[in-house]
């Protein structure tokens, strides 16, 4: 099997294990390891869905409107449809009597055309009668049997929706690759069409490696350690608009050799936590390197620079640490972009300009992502505790970005932040 680590040490380099560094100087800048992520780029095939299950998915073909909308005329307003000049003057004050020739509901419409000193009661969404130039609001006028008395005046069209208003028949009303939100959906809904044509979800396979985790429960035995990412990864991945699968694995490189060569025939994307760093029974980047290609293992940034990428029978695999914070900064950093192209959005990372409140150090060479709480643009405190604290991501709401460039900053310097509610797929 061809090996295309970039962080490769001879085996008699007393810092390799397996042929693998994990030395700062090794580990790969993140802008390349980002290109070898882009030039495997993988995008989901289309569907044809009903649109009640279209909300957040992402359009696969441009829209065409079947419909005028409104279809006709329409009534805005609750009231009398009149010719507007016949209102012209009209006040509390002075008065002016119409006839009523007919009544309408909603779903209903008038055979009959109004004449001069006549009018038609109609509800909100009803047709305009023919010879209508407006609708005068019931709470302007008095009825009594076929009379009707207004004291108010219209203008031509007033209350009057026109046809076509909205859209008109042949307009391209939604573009695809358009991410669907309530709003589309009612305009495609308007145009006529009950099913649409979409980038199918990106079905993933979470596999979950280590032989110390165990669920949640109100006792644990020595040595085991409460599982959380498979909560946190899950829930991040269908922050990207991703379908997801769980497997347990246990740390025996033929086992999990095994699961990743079985899944990849069956899944979009793998993803794995744990097994990535180089210790004994870390056995993930192994076993992948055994059935697939390894494009990197190792990157240049903090937390999570033990991320690993690679491909299993043309499926990618991505690599995530066991530690909580650096497995959710390696998500961040990685696969929310990827698993949005997947469905053709056309994604980036909303980054602000803002002031450091505090001073923070760095290492040249290494990018970092400090989990920073930040109001108002200004970094107020930056959490930049060790990879297993998850605390730190709860207690913080944005990454504050270090450069590789950047020897650290200093209070008051500007920096890059990104706030994690930017990163979700509802935006």
């Amino acid at each position: 099997m061809k090996n295309t680590w970039h962080n490769e040490f001879s085996k008699d380099n007393k810092y390799s294990c397996l042929g693998h560094n994990m030395l700062l100087s090794k580990f790969i800048p993140l802008k390349e390891a980002r290109e070898i992520v882009n030039n495997h780029q993988k995008v989901t095939k289309k569907e044809v869905i009903n649109l009640h299950d279209g909300y957040l998915r992402v359009l696969a073909e441009e829209i065409k409107s079947l419909h005028n909308s409104p279809p006709f005329d329409k009534s805005a307003m609750d009231g009398y449809a009149v010719i507007a000049e016949d209102t012209f003057g009209a006040s509390n004050s002075n008065t002016i009597n119409l006839k009523i020739i007919d009544r309408i509901g909603a779903g209903e419409y008038s055979t009959k055309k109004i004449a001069k000193g006549e009018a038609i009661k109609v509800a909100t969404g009803s047709p305009v009668p023919d010879g209508a130039t407006g609708v005068l609001m019931e709470e302007y006028t008095l009825s009594d049997g076929d009379d009707l008395e207004i004291h108010s005046q219209v203008t031509p069209m007033e209350n009057i929706a026109p046809l076509g208003e909205d859209i008109q028949i042949g307009d391209i009303i939604v573009r695809d690759k358009t991410v669907l939100r309530p709003q589309e959906l009612g305009l495609i809904a308007s145009a006529g069409f009950y099913e649409i044509s979409v980038y199918k979800k990106p079905k993933i396979k979470l596999i979950i490696t280590g032989n110390e985790l165990v669920d949640p429960a109100p006792t644990i035995d020595k040595a085991q350690i409460i599982n959380s990412n498979q909560y946190t990864i899950t829930s991040m991945i269908k922050s990207a608009g991703a379908d997801i699968e769980i497997t347990h694995a246990r740390d025996d490189f033929e086992d999990v050799k095994d699961l990743l060569l079985k899944e990849s025939n069956n899944y979009d994307l793998l993803i794995t936590t744990g097994g990535t760093a180089i210790s004994k029974g870390d056995v993930v980047v192994d076993a992948v390197d055994a059935i697939g290609e390894v494009m990197f293992h190792g990157v240049a940034i903090r937390p999570g620079k033990p991320i690993g990428f690679g491909m299993i029978n043309e499926t990618p695999i991505f690599m995530l640490s066991g530690y909580p914070v650096a497995a959710m900064a390696q998500f961040d950093i990685f696969l929310r972009h990827y698993l949005f192209k997947m469905q053709n959005i056309d994604f980036s990372y909303k980054i602000i300009k803002g002031t450091s409140g505090v001073k923070i150090p760095s290492n040249l060479g290494r990018t970092d992502y400090v989990r920073a709480f930040t109001s108002d643009n200004t970094v107020k405190h930056a959490l930049n505790k060790g990879s297993g604290i998850i605390r730190s991501m709860v207690e913080a709401n944005s990454y504050l970005i270090i450069d590789e460039n950047q020897e650290g900053i200093y209070k008051g310097d500007e920096v890059d932040i990104i706030f994690f509610d930017s990163l979700n797929f509802n935006f």
